[in-house]
């Protein structure tokens, strides 16, 4: 391992296998503090619901342990983060981890409602003010968080910038930031926060922005794959090692990662929208159930007088006309 660090440190990295893809991990601080302190405050959440005697569900605590900030950890500190100077694909893995599976992650674990619960009253009136605030829901608006995503990855790609954040440490990890918040600000609203939805994003058109966002995911992974030009050419062209792929080629398999991921997580991603849709309706429909049974319950003679009841019975039953006798239900022999 020693001899690993000292050829990673000299830059001659050696040749990315299966094996080096899942165990060759560095630290950065940057990332690492920023998935220990996201971590803490959603156990602190987590601990303080039980102690009040209120459980967390199980299933939202794995999704973004997991999915969240394993992902951000994966993409920070893998081996993807340590071979993304040598080569363009790990990279491009990279920068999808971070804007697509990442916010995924941590909106199924709700961490607002999580947090809303776990505050002191004030406390959640302030984050429910500031997540109600118009410049977040301005941002986290569908279409404005859609192109942000879109704008993000294209701005990344097709300007100086990916290059130079190849070249600059610091602001290497201002991207990384830039793709996560990016993505949480539109996936975190569609999953957890449908007060910051304007009324008319209802769950079928959630639905479709969701479907609509999957195929807007996959323009930047087919235009880095399909682009003639090298994406930070001199960079990789003076930087991969005698045993890369044709630069050209590395760019292919960059791109084609970034669809081929992008399409992979839109299918979950709907799933979790019409999953919600379909509670949401039978929620809806409960409601609608108990109003009709109290609406329909006979009601207790008053006074004790039976004649009383029948002022209170819906009026089919005691209607004579045809309407009535159509809408009472017939009994045997009638």
């Amino acid at each position: 391992m020693s001899g690993m660090a000292l050829s990673m440190a000299a830059g001659d990295l050696p040749e990315l296998t299966t094996g080096r893809l899942l165990t060759v991990w560095r630290p950065d601080a940057a990332a690492l503090l920023l998935t220990v302190v996201l971590g803490g405050l959603y156990a602190w959440g987590v601990v303080r619901l039980r102690r009040r005697g209120e459980r967390w569900p199980l299933p939202r605590i794995a999704a973004f342990a997991l999915l969240g900030l394993g992902s951000l950890a994966v993409a920070t500190m893998s081996a993807l983060a340590v071979y993304d100077t040598e080569l363009f694909w790990p990279a491009a893995v990279q920068n999808v981890l971070l804007d697509l599976i990442a916010p995924l992650g941590l909106a199924l674990g709700d961490p607002l409602r999580l947090g809303m619960l776990a505050l002191p009253e004030h406390g959640a009136g302030r984050l429910r003010r500031a997540m109600g605030g118009r410049l977040v829901r301005f941002l986290t608006f569908p279409l404005v968080s859609t192109v942000l995503v879109l704008g993000s990855e294209l701005c990344i790609y097709f300007t100086p910038y990916f290059e130079s954040a190849l070249r600059h440490g610091p602001l290497h990890e201002l991207m990384y930031l830039q793709l996560l918040l990016a993505g949480s600000l539109f996936v975190l609203p569609v999953l957890t926060r449908e007060e910051a939805l304007p009324a008319w994003c209802t769950h079928p058109v959630r639905a479709a922005l969701v479907f609509l966002d999957g195929l807007i995911d996959a323009v930047p992974g087919i235009v880095v794959m399909t682009h003639g030009t090298l994406i930070a050419g001199a960079w990789y062209l003076h930087h991969a090692p005698a045993w890369a792929p044709d630069v050209q080629h590395d760019q292919q398999l960059g791109g084609g990662a970034m669809v081929s991921i992008a399409e992979l997580v839109s299918l979950p991603f709907l799933l979790a929208v019409l999953v919600q849709w379909s509670r949401a309706d039978r929620a809806q429909r409960a409601v609608l159930d108990r109003r009709l049974d109290a609406e329909l319950a006979p009601a207790a003679p008053v006074g004790g007088r039976p004649e009383d009841a029948e002022l209170v019975r819906p009026w089919w039953e005691t209607d004579g006309g045809a309407v009535g006798q159509r809408m009472r239900p017939r009994r045997p022999g009638d």
